[in-house]
């Protein structure tokens, strides 16, 4: 059987269409998926454009893989064929260091990550470590759900470290900001979807689901925040996100790369305000999250693009012509 990959070689250069003439094999502990949908994050353009070290080998991105198993590998317990199941970033730990006991395995310092170390799903087939696997809820086709493997999980763990703040700000209206206002809203909270100046696509998709308050980053809001997730890439909006917040409250930056943060006024930080990064995700965060996705009946706004088509998913996420997701969607072959 000949299988397509999407493979990524250099920054700077588009992905290469590799064609393989035989399936990977899972080894013990893994499970072999045959991928119907991957999410294209932004996290993904960060390692093709090279803002993300290079790992030396050419890479297969993605890692907001949904797919059937259609193999497993010995010692798998749980995960049978047929099954549809999503893999998130977080592709394996080591289990034994302080981090992985501690259950901070998204600190984990040998873990690797799904499209990065370990090659992703922007191909018709995937191995993943069934310990990094997750059931995804029924009320979301494939190409609805895959974003929820990032996106949302990132969102996820971005959200719960503002603790119970009542009045949330969210700063960058995309893939993971658009679920997570969601969630927001649904528990009661007050949200402020803030955009890049202009983008009136991302302040309407903000106010049909329901936030409070839709405009420009550059816009103050009109009532002190109590915490400000950063899910936009610009070191700059951290100080602009910390006058907006009140005292005591917390601004987390929810991305894996950020450009320089500016030197800013000491008084923006005083009153026992908190800046806080989100380090990958746990487990623990998946299946958290994947319950209140099952629970709460989330608007995924996705934007299909054919497997091939992964370097214009990345283009358009790239120039921001969407508001959502983009979603590769890989043609079925035909003997699979």
């Amino acid at each position: 059987m000949r299988w397509l990959s999407m493979q990524f070689d250099a920054p700077g250069r588009p992905l290469q269409q590799v064609w393989r003439d035989r399936l990977p094999e899972p080894a013990p502990g893994q499970v072999r998926l045959r991928v119907t949908a991957c999410g294209v994050c932004r996290t993904d353009l960060h390692i093709v454009d090279g803002e993300l070290a290079a790992t030396g080998h050419p890479v297969v991105p993605g890692h907001e893989v949904v797919g059937i198993v259609d193999a497993v590998g010995a010692g798998v317990a749980g995960l049978d064929p047929g099954m549809r199941v999503g893999v998130p970033w977080l592709g394996w730990t080591c289990g034994r260091c302080a981090h992985c006991r501690a259950g901070r395995e998204n600190l984990c310092p040998d873990a690797r990550f799904t499209g990065w170390q370990i090659p992703g799903g922007y191909a018709h087939y995937a191995v993943a470590d069934a310990r990094y696997v997750f059931p995804v809820p029924d009320r979301y086709d494939d190409e609805h759900a895959a974003p929820l493997l990032c996106a949302g999980l990132i969102g996820y763990r971005a959200y719960a470290m503002a603790g119970d703040a009542p009045r949330i700000g969210l700063y960058g209206f995309g893939a993971a900001a658009h679920l997570i206002a969601q969630v927001a809203v649904a528990q009661g909270r007050r949200v402020h979807a803030f955009t890049r100046a202009g983008d009136t696509a991302a302040q309407t998709l903000a106010r049909d689901l329901g936030v409070a308050w839709a405009g420009s980053s550059d816009t103050p809001p009109a009532e002190p925040l109590d915490a400000a997730l950063i899910f936009a890439p610009a070191g700059a909006l951290v100080p602009t996100a910390l006058a907006a917040v009140r005292p005591g409250g917390t601004v987390v930056c929810a991305g894996i790369h950020m450009s320089d943060i500016p030197s800013f006024p000491y008084a923006l930080l005083w009153g026992e305000r908190r800046i806080v990064s989100v380090a990958n995700l746990t487990r623990a965060d998946g299946e958290a999250f994947m319950r209140i996705a099952a629970e709460v009946p989330l608007r995924v706004t996705t934007h299909r693009y054919a497997l091939t088509d992964a370097d214009r998913a990345l283009d358009d996420l790239r120039a921001g012509r969407f508001s959502g997701a983009a979603v590769l969607m890989p043609e079925r072959l035909p003997d699979a």
